[in-house]
């Protein structure tokens, strides 16, 4: 089925192209990341959502971090075993409730994906250097609308 779109929708129709295709290399980028560590790609995506949740001042437990990325509590909790044998992550008790468990990041992964990223997102924001405050407000509102119309049902939310 070939959709038809006006003039307006077609530009955006090719924005959201152009999100896909940065999409694709973002993810070729984590899977190089997966292999030079030795990590399974659900792994890799699960130290990026420890890594967002950090910032965003979300606490983690083995169920969000499940829900995030699709994983029934068994697959996360062997998950978080081999992510932690490997010391990327440690567990520690929540300081909201202390029968809890949350998941931290260890400052080696953080060390290491900066090895790797570092250039990515050096560049990325480089890219971002001759857009004004206005214009970056503008991006920032669009990405916020893009990713809540892109949120997969029954992930919760970690922006």
């Amino acid at each position: 089925m070939h959709l038809h779109f006006g003039a307006q929708d077609q530009r955006r129709l090719q924005l959201v192209h152009q999100l896909r295709a940065i999409s694709v290399q973002l993810d070729l980028a984590r899977a190089a990341f997966a292999r030079a560590n030795a990590l399974h790609d659900t792994d890799a995506r699960a130290l990026i959502c420890l890594l967002d949740a950090d910032r965003a001042g979300i606490p983690v437990t083995v169920g969000w971090l499940g829900s995030q990325l699709g994983l029934t509590s068994p697959s996360t909790t062997a998950l978080i075993d081999r992510l932690q044998t490997a010391g990327h992550v440690y567990r520690q008790p929540s300081s909201a409730d202390r029968r809890k468990v949350e998941i931290r990041v260890s400052q080696q992964a953080i060390t290491l994906g900066w090895d790797f990223f570092g250039p990515l997102l050096t560049g990325m924001i480089h890219a971002m250097r001759f857009f004004g405050p206005g214009e970056l407000d503008t991006m920032e509102r669009f990405l916020r609308e893009v990713a809540a119309a892109t949120r997969w049902p029954g992930a919760q939310a970690s922006s």
